[in-house]
C-alpha cells in the first residue's frame, strides 16, 4: 500500500465498491465506500464489464515504522477489450514480465522518480529501470507517473522525464511514451 491519501479518498464522488490490498479496508471505513474488496496479489475483482487485478510489486506495506501488516502492489484494469497498468510504487524486480505475459496491459503507467540516493532503488526505479518494466510488460504505451509533484528524493525534480525522454529517444520508443500534462487529458 502506498500514498493511502485519506482526504483525498473522501473526496471521491459516490465511490461505491472501493478495491485495495489486502489489510487496506481498516483504514478506509468510513471514507464513503459502500463496499471494500480486498485482495492478494493474481486475485480479481470483477463487477459488469470492468475486471481489476492486484499484481505484485517490489516495495512494503507500511505507513508508519510498525506498520508492516498491509498489502502492496499495482492494478490492472481491464474495460471493454482495453487495458490499462498502475504499477503503484516499485523497484524493478523479475515479476514484471509475469505481469506482462499474464494480462498484457496496454498502456503501462509507471513509477519514475524517487531514485537518487542509489540506495532508494530498493523500493523505488528510475527512468532507465521504468524502461525496462516497459519492455518486459511488452505494452504498447508507456505514460511515467511518481515524479515532479513534490520533492521524494534527491534527483532534480525535472530529471526524471527529461532523462526518460533521452533513453527512449535513444532506443526508439519514443513514439511509445507519453508525457502527461497535470490536467490536461489524453486519449489512447
Amino acid at each position: 500500500m502506498d500514498h493511502f491519501h485519506k482526504p483525498s479518498l473522501r473526496k471521491l464522488p459516490s465511490p461505491g465498491v472501493g478495491v485495495m490490498p489486502w489489510g487496506v479496508g481498516p483504514l478506509a471505513r468510513g471514507l464513503g465506500f459502500g463496499r471494500i474488496v480486498e485482495l492478494q496479489w493474481w486475485e480479481s475483482f470483477t463487477r459488469g464489464d470492468c475486471k481489476v487485478t492486484f499484481t505484485p510489486a517490489r516495495h512494503w506495506g507500511a505507513r508508519t515504522l510498525h506498520d508492516h501488516h498491509r498489502g502492496y502492489g499495482g492494478f490492472v484494469l481491464e474495460h471493454q477489450g482495453r487495458s490499462i497498468y498502475h504499477a503503484g510504487d516499485s523497484a524493478y524486480f523479475e515479476g514484471f514480465k509475469e505481469i506482462g505475459e499474464r494480462l498484457r496491459p496496454e498502456i503501462a503507467l509507471l513509477p519514475i522518480g524517487a531514485y537518487y540516493p542509489d540506495s532508494f532503488r530498493t523500493v523505488h526505479m528510475g527512468p532507465d529501470e521504468a524502461l525496462k518494466v516497459f519492455r518486459d510488460l511488452k505494452s504498447q504505451w508507456f505514460v511515467p507517473m511518481h515524479y515532479g509533484s513534490f520533492k521524494l528524493s534527491f534527483e532534480d525534480m525535472d530529471e526524471p522525464p527529461r532523462w526518460l525522454r533521452e533513453l527512449a529517444e535513444n532506443e526508439k520508443l519514443h513514439h511509445r511514451l507519453k508525457i502527461l500534462e497535470e490536467g490536461v487529458p489524453e486519449v489512447f
